[in-house]
């Protein structure tokens, strides 16, 4: 059984694709918000949203069911992969921007036919449950962007959008930050995948399963209890998803500390626990995941990243635009 199960894993050899990166934007394209997961109280909560997109330069159209609501979900499930497959198969929208995450993606994914979108590529951009979307279209080999979404633009900082806007425009954009002092220091390149740790873990086994082999690794989560992100990384590490990694890349964990100091340990102490058979970089405390200043990332490209005792820099090439 092991043997089995050390098989299925190294398929990612195998799979470790190149991915193709959709069009960057120019002014005058047009993005549509959709929301395949949660829902948005009222058009206020994108408002903001879609002002700043109008300020680039532009077009915005709205799903037909972005303000329904069917219990938790932003319309019954028919409604949100309606909304999600005309948004992919209308080659007038160049991106697709999704309201908020929330809960429900994971509903659709099946039913959803990306024939079109694999012959004429476009961005998809969100984070949080939005990384359903993210690891089932890596699987495509198509680059995605992991970023704040319209319901969060009312409270993102400058950095936040302006790394947005320059991962859709395709300008060169990076990082520095300080180094925590359990960051593992050291140097990689490689293609960044990832998304919220939760939902990676939940797509384990589905067709929709990440492919880390090779890759450099971002996981970032809200409101677990420390033994929830103990026992998903550990998931990981028995599914061999964190063997064969280049480097990773820790986000911001949000959680109540006071009510887990008796697990033992903070979020990075757990993790790094679960990786300390492994030789690569990691870096801790990337402004990135449920916070104001989540700069965004884009999935499916290739990325350096430098770790030392004071930095650590992560930064793209854009010389392939």
């Amino acid at each position: 059984m092991r043997h089995k199960i050390l098989a299925r894993q190294e398929r990612n050899d195998s799979r470790s694709m190149k991915f193709t990166k959709p069009p960057y934007l120019k002014k005058g394209d047009t993005i549509m918000i959709v929301a395949p997961a949660g829902f948005v109280a009222d058009s206020t909560e994108l408002d903001p949203g879609i002002a700043l997109a109008k300020s680039w330069g532009l077009e915005v159209i709205l799903g037909k069911h972005v303000f329904s609501k069917h219990n938790h979900f932003a319309g019954t499930d028919e409604e949100r992969l309606g909304d999600m497959q005309l948004a992919l198969d209308n080659k007038n929208v160049k991106a697709i921007w999704c309201s908020r995450g929330g809960y429900g993606t994971v509903r659709i994914i099946d039913q959803i036919d990306f024939t079109a979108f694999k012959k004429n590529p476009k961005w998809v951009i969100g984070f949080s449950d939005i990384t359903t979307l993210h690891t089932h279209i890596h699987n495509l080999g198509i680059a995605t962007i992991h970023a704040t979404m319209p319901g969060g633009m009312h409270s993102a900082t400058d950095e936040a959008k302006q790394t947005l806007y320059k991962a859709l425009f395709g300008y060169d954009y990076g990082f520095e930050i300080p180094t925590n002092p359990l960051n593992k220091k050291g140097d990689a390149k490689g293609i960044l995948i990832g998304g919220n740790l939760s939902i990676i873990n939940s797509m384990v086994g589905s067709d929709s399963e990440i492919n880390t082999y090779g890759k450099i690794l971002f996981i970032e989560d809200v409101g677990e209890d420390l033994y929830r992100v103990d026992r998903m990384m550990y998931t990981l590490k028995r599914s061999g998803l964190l063997k064969n990694l280049k480097a990773l890349i820790v986000g911001d964990f949000s959680y109540d500390i006071a009510k887990d100091t008796l697990f033992g340990g903070s979020h990075r102490e757990i993790i790094l626990n679960a990786v300390k058979d492994y030789n690569y970089p990691v870096i801790f405390d990337f402004p990135g995941g449920h916070i104001k200043d989540n700069r965004t990332l884009i999935f499916g490209k290739e990325i350096n990243i430098e770790v030392n005792e004071s930095t650590s820099k992560i930064y793209y090439s854009f010389l392939d635009n």
